[in-house]
């Protein structure tokens, strides 16, 4: 694939990013695409390796070394469709993927990997831009209805693929805008929400309809803590949904983050990461909100050192936080993997991000003890208390003698999501697993279905918390099953 000694020839080339001085003073995506000749000397290093680990590393089984070849012989068009075939949406994973698909790249046993992510969103930023993402309305109707609830990536995801089928999908978003978590739970400087409005646009087209600001089920009243805050103005049953559509496809987010029940919880200053996320992008959008979490001026400490502690990094930092400092409470992960024993699977490595390049202090193995306020009635935050601990016998023990106070006067809380809000399930009856997500088996035999007949699960809410590309799978797959329950058979690709 691509040139036969590219491997040999060429380096791997990175997508340029603007200075950090300069990206930080706004919250617009700052990673550039790769210009034309990069790309195809990026393409150009795929090797004809016979079996493409590559694929099978993807979720969605992208066909890699195809559009790396064709990259290469300058052939942007069939490229497209190639990775059209297998991904609906490329423009959210050529941005905010952590890319499986190159850790399982044959030339990174001993190599740097192709840039697989980087060529997709070239392909696809090409594509919008020439004018080839266009709708693809089916040619015949089959007068089934599908209600699609969330309008995150598997839901819209299932929903495309379904109006492509011919059948008539709604899609409900508790929210006052379309695109879950895409839209309000990662920042702008990853993925510009502009991407989202293109692709609404091209789905009702294709005859989609969208109802957002409907909370499927009763309307919240305070709301368990860590949910996602939603702009709902009407409640719709699960009861009804069931009466007037053929199908329903549950796919909201994992939405409920993990506490941390430590003494001083109760402190002002002290947040659930989404609580700040959604927050910016809705100040992002143009939304007035009141009394707005800031991080200027401020010590800030981030709980938890996944991607939702960097994103919350990488916010803090463009409000112009006097300090940034992000917990883990695992031990720091070796520098580089050992690629004989991990590939082609995901290797625990420390990862560094773009948001912890632009300025935060990492600590790990260290655990919080309690937070400390400050004297008198309006007395927030201002220190954590902490300890290091060490694993031993498989669970982690806390080291006599590294107690510490640490300055914080905001403190996000970024420990991950436990499982889906739990009154839309219980609404439509549906079964949940031990971990409290929906209880939906995903073989051939059974398809996404729960235990409700014409109720369906995928995403977040049927796995859990996961990746976006791995969401985007589920509805794909979801999408099949449901064509195949109405229809008796799908054609639809899994």
């Amino acid at each position: 694939m691509g040139k036969v000694t590219g491997f040999l020839e060429f380096d791997r080339i990175e997508e340029p990013h603007a200075p950090v001085a300069e990206r930080l003073g706004h919250f617009r995506e700052f990673v550039t695409t790769l210009g034309e000749a990069d790309a195809r000397q990026q393409a150009a290093r795929c090797m004809d390796c016979g079996v493409p680990f590559c694929s099978h590393g993807c979720p969605v089984n992208n066909v890699i070394p195809d559009f790396n070849d064709l990259v290469y012989r300058n052939d942007w068009k069939n490229a497209f469709r190639v990775l059209n075939s297998t991904n609906n949406f490329p423009e959210f994973t050529g941005r905010i993927c952590p890319a499986p698909c190159e850790a399982a790249c044959t030339l990174y046993i001993n190599s740097r990997a192709v840039g697989i992510k980087s060529l997709e969103r070239a392909i696809v930023d090409r594509a919008w831009k020439e004018g080839w993402v266009v709708p693809q309305i089916a040619a015949r109707k089959t007068g089934r209805t599908v209600a699609v609830v969330g309008s995150g990536p598997s839901g819209l995801a299932a929903a495309q693929q379904l109006a492509r089928a011919g059948h008539a999908v709604t899609v409900f978003e508790k929210n006052d805008r379309i695109g879950g978590l895409l839209r309000y739970g990662i920042p702008d400087f990853k993925l510009d929400k502009s991407w989202i409005d293109r692709r609404i646009e091209q789905m009702q087209a294709e005859g989609v309809a969208f109802r957002p600001g409907v909370l499927v089920g009763s309307l919240p009243g305070k709301g368990p803590a860590g949910k996602i805050a939603d702009m709902s103005r009407e409640a719709v049953p699960a009861a009804r949904l069931l009466q007037e559509f053929d199908a329903v496809l549950l796919a909201g987010g994992c939405e409920q983050s993990r506490d941390l029940q430590v003494p001083g919880r109760e402190l002002h200053g002290i947040h659930f990461a989404m609580e700040l996320l959604v927050q910016q992008n809705r100040i992002d959008a143009g939304d007035r909100v009141g009394d707005p979490i800031s991080a200027s001026g401020k010590h800030v400490i981030v709980i938890g050192g996944g991607d939702t502690g960097s994103d919350c990094v990488g916010t803090c930092n463009r409000h112009g936080a006097r300090s940034v400092t992000q917990f883990e409470l695992m031990p720091m992960p070796p520098l580089h993997e050992d690629r004989l024993l991990t590939w082609p699977y995901w290797p625990l490595r420390l990862r560094t991000s773009d948001s912890h390049e632009e300025g935060a202090r990492r600590e790990f193995a260290i655990s919080t003890r309690g937070f400390i306020g400050r004297r008198g009635k309006a007395g927030g935050v201002r220190a954590l208390e902490t300890v290091q601990v060490k694993q031993q016998d498989g669970r982690l023990v806390e080291l006599p003698g590294t107690e510490r106070e640490w300055p914080a006067d905001l403190v996000l809380l970024a420990l991950g999501f436990s499982s889906p809000v739990a009154s839309v399930l219980e609404g439509f009856g549906v079964e949940k697993d031990s971990r409290g997500n929906a209880r939906a088996d995903t073989s051939d035999a059974s398809g996404y279905s729960t235990n409700v007949r014409g109720v369906f699960a995928a995403g977040d809410m049927r796995r859990g918390q996961s990746l976006v590309v791995w969401a985007i799978r589920e509805g794909r797959q979801a999408a099949r099953a449901i064509d195949a329950f109405l229809m008796g058979a799908s054609l639809l690709p899994r």
